[in-house]
C-alpha cells in the first residue's frame, strides 16, 4: 500500500477497503485453520441474526451499512449453501426474512474461541501502539456525515473562483469562441449566419476593427468567454458571451463582463450596448447588476432575429471605482 499511503486522505477510502481485505484475510486463515467453513466477509450478516433473530434484507443493509444489493447477493448464496433459511416475518407474513440455519448455528459456535482471540490479540497489539481504535473509528465516522459531500462542493468552487482569470484573445484558444457559444445558441436559440461568419473569424470580424475576445481560464480550461465589437467611432457591443455550463454558479460571466468594462474604459469607448432576448432572465439579471440599462425601444438597425432586448451601459459610481480582475 506504499501508493496509496503517499496519497494521503485523498486514499483513505481505498486504504480502508484495502485493511477491510486484510482483516478478512486474517479472519479466513483462521478459520481454516481451525477446520471452520465461514469466510470473514459472512460476520456482520450471521452475527446480526444470531443476536437479534430473523431479519428481512433491507433491516439487515441498514443495520450493517452494506447495500441491499450486497446483501440480497450474499444471502442467496448462503441460502442456497444451506447456511441461511427464508421464513415468514413474524410481524408480517406477506413479507420474508433471514434466518440462520442449523449449520451456521453450529458453525458459531464453534467460532467464538476464535473471535475471542482474534479481538484479544488486535486488542493487545493496539494497546501495545498506544492506539485507541473503536474509539478513534467512532469520532471519525461521526465526521462523515452528510453535510460532508456540500461542504467538500463548497470548498471546491471557492477554490475556483479563486484560480479563474480572464485573458485576451490567444489564436490557441480561437476554437473554443467558436464551440462555447455554438453550444449556448443551439440550446437556446440556433446560430444565424452573423453568428457562424463572427464565431470562425474572430480576427477579421472583431480584432482588426478594434475589438476585443476575451477568455475565463480556470486553470487551463476555458469555461467562458465574450467579445467587445466596434460597431462605428467610440460604440462598442458587447456579444458573444457564453460560459460552459458545467463551470456556472462561478461568477465567470460577472468576470468577463468586468473585464470587458474595463477594455471598453481602455479604448476610451463612448457607447456600450448589447442585445439579448427576454427568455434569458439569468444574463439579464447579470447585466442590470452591471450597469446596463433597457432601453425603451428594440435596436433599430439590429443584425440578430432572436433579439428582443436592447441594453446600454451606463457608468456608476460604483462602477467607476471597481476594477475587474484578471
Amino acid at each position: 500500500m506504499h501508493a496509496l499511503a503517499d496519497y494521503g486522505l485523498l486514499a483513505l477510502g481505498s486504504r480502508l477497503r484495502a485493511i477491510s481485505e486484510q482483516l478478512y484475510a486474517l479472519a479466513d486463515e483462521v478459520y481454516r485453520l481451525r477446520g471452520l467453513g465461514l469466510q470473514g466477509r459472512w460476520f456482520p450478516l450471521l452475527r446480526l441474526l444470531h443476536d437479534q433473530g430473523p431479519q428481512s434484507v433491507g433491516s439487515i443493509a441498514a443495520q450493517i451499512g452494506q447495500t441491499h444489493s450486497a446483501v440480497s447477493q450474499l444471502a442467496d448464496r448462503l441460502v442456497t449453501e444451506g447456511w441461511l433459511e427464508v421464513v415468514d416475518d413474524p410481524a408480517d407474513r406477506r413479507r420474508r426474512c433471514l434466518s440462520l440455519g442449523e449449520r451456521s448455528r453450529e458453525a458459531i459456535r464453534q467460532a467464538r474461541p476464535a473471535w475471542q482471540a482474534i479481538v484479544q490479540e488486535l486488542e493487545q497489539r493496539c494497546a501495545a501502539a498506544g492506539i485507541d481504535m473503536l474509539q478513534t473509528l467512532s469520532t471519525f465516522e461521526a465526521l462523515i456525515g452528510a453535510d460532508l459531500a456540500p461542504a467538500i462542493a463548497a470548498r471546491c468552487q471557492a477554490s475556483d473562483r479563486a484560480n479563474l482569470r480572464v485573458v485576451d484573445f490567444d489564436a490557441a484558444l480561437r476554437e473554443h469562441f467558436y464551440r462555447l457559444n455554438a453550444d449556448w445558441l443551439r440550446k437556446y436559440f440556433y446560430l444565424e449566419e452573423i453568428d457562424h461568419r463572427v464565431l470562425s473569424q474572430p480576427e477579421q470580424e472583431i480584432l482588426a476593427g478594434g475589438g476585443e475576445v476575451l477568455f475565463a481560464l480556470l486553470g487551463e480550461q476555458v469555461v467562458g468567454t465574450c467579445a467587445l465589437k466596434v460597431e462605428s467611432p467610440g460604440v462598442f457591443e458587447l456579444t458573444k458571451m457564453a460560459v460552459d455550463e458545467s463551470h456556472q454558479g462561478l461568477g465567470v460571466g460577472r468576470r468577463l463582463l468586468a473585464r470587458a468594462i474595463e477594455v471598453f474604459r481602455q479604448r476610451q469607448g463612448k457607447t456600450l450596448f448589447l442585445e439579448s432576448s427576454t427568455k434569458l432572465t439569468p444574463a439579464l439579471n447579470l447585466y442590470l447588476s452591471m450597469g446596463f440599462e433597457h432601453q425603451p425601444t428594440l435596436k433599430p438597425d439590429s443584425h440578430y432575429s432572436r433579439s428582443d432586448v436592447y441594453m446600454i451601459w451606463r457608468e456608476t459610481p460604483a462602477s467607476a471605482t471597481a476594477p475587474a480582475q484578471a
